[in-house]
C-alpha cells in the first residue's frame, strides 16, 4: 500500500524546521502572524513570488535562519505561530467530532479546479476558489475529507494587457520545488504511480500532496516520461486545450481519482463530484462493483449510494459533451472491461437514451449515478431543476430531485491582516470560529463595541492600502512611466470594485452603457467617484476580450483619467486588495446566469457593500438594508431591453441613494448612515454565507445520509 500523508509530529525538531515545515502546511494562509513571519524573513522575495512561503524558505540559508532566530521578539512571534499550529492541529473538540460522527470514513471531494492560495496557481475562476475555501472550511470543522484535483503544471495564464487594449495570455511553468505540495510515495520510497487508458494507450500519473490544514489535496499529475508528449501535455493548463485534451483530462481526474484513492487504501464514506469534470468516476466504480459478483441493477445502487453532485452551471454550453465517436476512442480500452454494449454505456450521459445522435453529457452521467444533487444557490436550484427535468419525467418540475445549498466563503482567508486585528480585538480572537452562529454577529449593531469613528477609520486605511496598491500595479503595468503617479485614484472617493472573470453575461462594461448618463457622476469634483476594473476572459472567448479592451478605452478617455482603472493579472491576491478596500462592489450578471458568485461575500468583514442584480447569492441576501439591488427579483427575456432596465437601474442607484449617502457626513467627516448599512450588512451576511455554514449544510444534507 502507498503511502498516505499524515500530519507529521515535530515535537523534537528545531524551531528552525519547524517553521519550514510550517511553509508546507497551507494553513498559514488564513493566519495573519504566520504570513507576517514570512514577509519579515524576505519582504522583496515574498512579494514578488506571490506570497510563497515555500520560496521564503528555500532561499533563506540555515544559518541566516538560526541568526534571525537569536531575536528574542522575532523568535517569541515564531514560537507563538507554530503554538498556534499545533493547537489547531490537535484540538480534540472540533465542530465534525459532535456534528459529524457518523460519517467514519473521510468525503472525497473532487474538482477540476482548486483556488487554495495565490502561491499555487492551479485554479481559474470561481469553481477552483469555491473548491478552495471548501477545502479550508472543512479543515477548520475537523472533518474527515479528501480533495481530488489536477497539478496543472502551467496554471491558468498570466494576463498581459498589450498597446491596443487586448489581453494576451502567458504560460509559464510552475516549479514543483517552490510549491507547498511533496510526491506521494510506495512505502520502499520510490514514487506512487497510478495509470489510466485513455485510447489505445496507457497513461501514468504520478501524485503531489498538498497539506490544507488538517485535511489532505492529492493532484494528479501526467508529466512524466513514461508518457507520450500529448499525454504529458494533459495536465499542463486549467482547461486548456481542444475537445480531446478535455476528455482526458475529465478521465485522468474521475478514473485516476477514485484508482489513486484505492491504491491509497482509502474508502470513502462518500464521493462529491463538483461539475461533471469529474463524473467518470462513477463508471469505475460500477466496474469495481459489477467485479464483486452484483448484478447491473446491484451496481448502479451501490454507486449511487455512495455518490453526491454539485452543478455550478446555469446555462446547457458550460456543460462538457462529447460524440459518440469521440468517446468510444477515448473510453473503448476501459469499456471493454465492462462486458456491456457501447449503447448501454452511452445511455448514462443522454437524457434519451434510445436517441443515437445524442451526445454524452457529463452532467446527465453524474446526476444519473448520484443519491442528491444540487445547485449553489436557491435560484440556481430552480434553474437546474427546469433544466434537468426531462431526466425525470414522471415528476412536475417543482419535484425534480435538484436541490441547493447556497454557496459560502472562508472568511479567515479572505480577511485582510488589518480586519483581522480589527476584529481580533473587539470580537475576541476566537471570532473566526463563531462564523455558524448568527446570533453572534448582532453584537455589531453596538456601537460600543466598535463606534461609527472606527468603523469609518477602518474603511478609510484599507481604501488608502488599495489606491496605494493600485498605483504600484499600475506603474509596473506602464512600464515605470510617470503616469502611474498620485494622480490615479483618490483615497477619499467613493470606490467602486468589479473584479471576476470577463464572461460576456457578467456585463462588466454595463456601468458605461450610456457614457452621458454615467460620465457626470465620476465628474462632480464634490462628490468623487471612481471604479477599478480586474479580470481574465478565456483565451477563446473574443467578446470578453472585447469587453476588457472596451473599458480600457473608456478609461483613457480624458475626464475618466485616473478615475477607471483596470488591473491586469487577476488572481487571488488582486482580488484580495479589491474586496478589502472598495466600498461598494458591484455586480452585474445577466439573471438568471450568475448560478451564485461569491465575489461580493468577500467584502463583509471589511465594511464593504454590495450593489447587485438579484440572482445568485444576493437574491438570497439582500434585505433593503445592508446594501443595494439593481433592478428586482424578475428578468425579460429581451437581452437588450433587460440592458437597458438594469443600467437604468444601476444610474438611478447610484445617483439617488449610493453617492449620497456616502458622502452626507456629520461635522467630524463620518457617514452615519452609510455606517449603519455596512453593521447591517455584517449582522445579516456573515455568518449565512460562510463556507462553515455551507458545508455543515453538506454533511446534514447529503454527506451524513
Amino acid at each position: 500500500m502507498a503511502t498516505i500523508f499524515k500530519p507529521k509530529k515535530h515535537i523534537h525538531h528545531s524551531l528552525a524546521q519547524r517553521l519550514r515545515d510550517l511553509s508546507m502546511n497551507m494553513w498559514w494562509t488564513w493566519n495573519p502572524e504566520a504570513q507576517a513571519l514570512f514577509n519579515e524573513l524576505s519582504p522583496l522575495l515574498w512579494r514578488y513570488s506571490n506570497h510563497s512561503a515555500v520560496e521564503v524558505m528555500s532561499d533563506i540559508s540555515d544559518e541566516e535562519l538560526e541568526s534571525r532566530l537569536r531575536d528574542h521578539e522575532f523568535s517569541r512571534r515564531v514560537h507563538h505561530v507554530i503554538e498556534e499550529f499545533d493547537s489547531y492541529m490537535a484540538e480534540p473538540s472540533t465542530w465534525a467530532k459532535s456534528h459529524a460522527s457518523a460519517l467514519k470514513n473521510p468525503i472525497a471531494y473532487f474538482s477540476a479546479e482548486f483556488g487554495i492560495h495565490e502561491s499555487l496557481p492551479i485554479y481559474s475562476g470561481g469553481l477552483g476558489i469555491l473548491s478552495g475555501d471548501h477545502t479550508k472550511s472543512a479543515s477548520d470543522l475537523g472533518l474527515h475529507f479528501i480533495g481530488i484535483g489536477l497539478f496543472y503544471r502551467r496554471g491558468y495564464f498570466q494576463q498581459h494587457i498589450n498597446a491596443d487594449g487586448w489581453q494576451e495570455e502567458l504560460y509559464p511553468a510552475n516549479n514543483p520545488d517552490h510549491l507547498p505540495m511533496e510526491l506521494v510515495l510506495q512505502p520502499e520510497g520510490g514514487r506512487l504511480l497510478n495509470s489510466v487508458e485513455i485510447g489505445h494507450s496507457t497513461v501514468y500519473f504520478q501524485t503531489w500532496a498538498v497539506h490544507v490544514g488538517r485535511v489532505m489535496l492529492y493532484l494528479l499529475d501526467t508529466n512524466l516520461p513514461e508518457n507520450d508528449q500529448h499525454f504529458q501535455e494533459l495536465t499542463a493548463t486549467v482547461y486548456g486545450g481542444n475537445i480531446d485534451t478535455r476528455i482526458g483530462q475529465e478521465i485522468v481526474l474521475g478514473i485516476g481519482g477514485a484508482r489513486l484513492l484505492q491504491a491509497l487504501g482509502i474508502t470513502p464514506a462518500v464521493y462529491h463530484m463538483n461539475e461533471g469534470h469529474s463524473a467518470f468516476l462513477v463508471l469505475e466504480l460500477l466496474k469495481n462493483e459489477l467485479e464483486t459478483g452484483k448484478s447491473l441493477e446491484e451496481a448502479e445502487r451501490a454507486v449511487r449510494s455512495k455518490c453526491v453532485f454539485t452543478t455550478h452551471t446555469p446555462v446547457q454550453a458550460g456543460h462538457d459533451r462529447f460524440n459518440s465517436e469521440l468517446l468510444t476512442y477515448a473510453l473503448g480500452r476501459f469499456w471493454n472491461s465492462f462486458g456491456l454494449s457501447h449503447e448501454e454505456l452511452m445511455s448514462y450521459g443522454r437524457v434519451h437514451p434510445a436517441e443515437k445522435n445524442e451526445l454524452f453529457t457529463m452532467t446527465v452521467l453524474a446526476i444519473k449515478m448520484s443519491r442528491a444533487a444540487n445547485g449553489v444557490s436557491e435560484l440556481h436550484g430552480h434553474v437546474s431543476r427546469e433544466m434537468w427535468k426531462e431526466l425525470f419525467q414522471d415528476k412536475p418540475v417543482e419535484q425534480v430531485p435538484i436541490g441547493y445549498i447556497t454557496n459560502g466563503i472562508h472568511t479567515p482567508g479572505w480577511a485582510t491582516a488589518h480586519a483581522h486585528d480589527f476584529w481580533n480585538k473587539r470580537l475576541g480572537i476566537d471570532w473566526t470560529d463563531k462564523l455558524m452562529e448568527p446570533k453572534f454577529w448582532k453584537k455589531i449593531a453596538d456601537n460600543e463595541l466598535a463606534t461609527d469613528e472606527e468603523l469609518w477609520a477602518l474603511r478609510y486605511s484599507l481604501r488608502r492600502d488599495l489606491v496605494d496598491y493600485a498605483r504600484r500595479q499600475k506603474f509596473i503595468q506602464l512600464g515605470g512611466t510617470s503616469l502611474a503617479s498620485s494622480h490615479i485614484l483618490s483615497p477619499d472617493a467613493l470606490t467602486i470594485g468589479f473584479a471576476r472573470r470577463f464572461a460576456t453575461y457578467k456585463r462588466a462594461p454595463l456601468v458605461f452603457r450610456h457614457l452621458e448618463k454615467i460620465i457626470p457622476l465620476f465628474t462632480d469634483p464634490k462628490r468623487p467617484l471612481q471604479i477599478i476594473f480586474a479580470g481574465k476572459a478565456h483565451p477563446h472567448d473574443h467578446e470578453g476580450k472585447r469587453f476588457i479592451q472596451r473599458i480600457i478605452e473608456i478609461s483613457h478617455r480624458s475626464e475618466l483619467n485616473g478615475k477607471v482603472i483596470f488591473l491586469e493579472n487577476y488572481d487571488i491576491n488582486v482580488a484580495r486588495h479589491l474586496i478589502s478596500g472598495a466600498d461598494v462592489w458591484l455586480n452585474t450578471p445577466r439573471r438568471p446566469f450568475e448560478a451564485s458568485g461569491t465575489s461580493g461575500m468577500k467584502i463583509t468583514i471589511h465594511g464593504g457593500v454590495n450593489l447587485s442584480i438579484m440572482d445568485g447569492w444576493w437574491r438570497e441576501g439582500y434585505n433593503g438594508n445592508n446594501g443595494w439591488s439593481i433592478g428586482d427579483d424578475h428578468h425579460v427575456n429581451d437581452l437588450e431591453s433587460q440592458d437597458e432596465l438594469d443600467f437604468e437601474s444601476l444610474v438611478q442607484i447610484l445617483s439617488g441613494s449610493v453617492i449620497p449617502e456616502f458622502y452626507d457626513r456629520d461635522d467630524r467627516g463620518i457617514p452615519h448612515a452609510w455606517i449603519k448599512r455596512i453593521r447591517n450588512a455584517m449582522q445579516t451576511l456573515l455568518s449565512q454565507f460562510s463556507s462553515d455554514r455551507m458545508l455543515g449544510e453538506y454533511v446534514q444534507k447529503y454527506y451524513s445520509i
